[in-house]
């Protein structure tokens, strides 16, 4: 990783040059902000797993270089033309949904979240990795002022995601609702769902995440290596939401059978295995497998003020933006306990 020196007007900022190359810690100048942008003076980012998209190039299309980075808190430092509604000085964050184009026929009916040209912070313009960046006017969500940047960060990603999929899950209070995983979201959805008033089933393999996933709010702990989590949630009447947080599809099409009558699946954990399911699982309950991806940024702002009002907070790993690298190899390792972010 290179380095070079700074200067009063220059910044610091980590992009990729190509896909697959390693990180480079570079000086640029800061940049101003255009008409309907402002410039963040980024204080924390998260490293997602997913921004493995921009490192490694698995996004169509992307352009090089590339500054990563879609879970970003800081506070506004100058404003573009024509942006109200916001000031100088006022704490923001930018997530995953990272602009629309109010234009496509979703937009059009109020479904940004579906846009068909969505942009994503550190995939379609420089992302967070850096001290300062650009951000659309539409993609802001404002933070409480109780919550701290590093805190804030994976709220934006991890937790709006975890947050909002069960807010429309369907499930009431009082409900089996099964998290499958206890790791960056997996741990957070647990929080959530037991602050929702449900019964919470957390999963996972092997005894060593019982007293954390019980201390998060779980009710229930099941080891998947020792028992067949299907047959110990149906035990317990069936799930009504299962909320699969660990990237196996495997793991997936194991606990499908687990639903209660009227069940239902929701998808967080992205992988390119398929999830197995006959029709006949589906069909028996009237059963249904859903897909969730993260949200608007009135919805990060509603996942940030419940936070605020519940105790939810990510457990967090933080390191200082020039050790970016080693950073970004604990997030993926999977031992890292539970989100890593950069501080600035």
């Amino acid at each position: 990783m290179t380095t070079t020196k700074r200067s009063a007007k220059t910044m610091r900022a980590v992009q990729v040059c190509a896909a697959g190359a390693d990180f480079q810690l570079i000086e640029r100048e800061i940049p101003e902000p255009g008409a309907g942008h402002v410039r963040i003076r980024v204080q924390a980012c998260g490293i997602c797993h997913s921004d493995a998209l921009t490192k490694d190039g698995q996004w169509p299309g992307i352009q090089y270089p590339r500054v990563p980075g879609h879970e970003v808190a800081g506070v506004i430092d100058a404003l573009g033309a024509g942006v109200g509604g916001w000031s100088q000085g006022q704490r923001v964050g930018v997530g995953w949904h990272g602009g629309h184009d109010n234009t496509c026929p979703q937009c059009r009916r109020g479904d940004f979240r579906n846009c068909r040209n969505l942009k994503v912070a550190g995939i379609s313009y420089d992302g967070g990795y850096q001290e300062y960046m650009i951000a659309p006017v539409e993609a802001l969500a404002a933070i409480p002022e109780s919550l701290n940047a590093a805190e804030a960060a994976p709220l934006l990603c991890a937790g709006i995601t975890t947050y909002n999929a069960l807010r429309h899950s369907g499930a009431l209070p009082g409900d089996l609702v099964a998290v499958l995983g206890v790791g960056g979201l997996g741990h957070l959805a647990i929080q959530f769902a037991s602050r929702f008033g449900y019964r919470v089933a957390a999963i996972a393999r092997g005894p060593q995440d019982a007293p954390l996933a019980k201390k998060l709010g779980a009710s229930l702990y099941i080891d998947g290596r020792a028992e067949r989590a299907a047959q110990v949630l149906q035990r317990e009447g069936g799930a009504q939401v299962i909320l699969a947080t660990a990237p196996s599809s495997k793991a997936m099409s194991e606990v499908i059978d687990g639903l209660a009558p009227n069940g239902k699946l929701i998808v967080l954990g992205a992988t390119l295995e398929p999830i197995e399911v006959s029709p006949l699982q589906l069909i028996s309950g009237s059963r249904t497998l859903q897909g969730w991806a993260s949200g608007t940024p009135a919805d990060s702002e509603d996942t940030l003020r419940f936070a605020e009002l519940s105790g939810v907070r990510p457990m967090i790993e933080t390191y200082p933006l020039e050790m970016v690298a080693q950073a970004y190899a604990r997030m993926m390792s999977g031992k890292a306990e539970f989100r890593v972010v950069l501080t600035m």
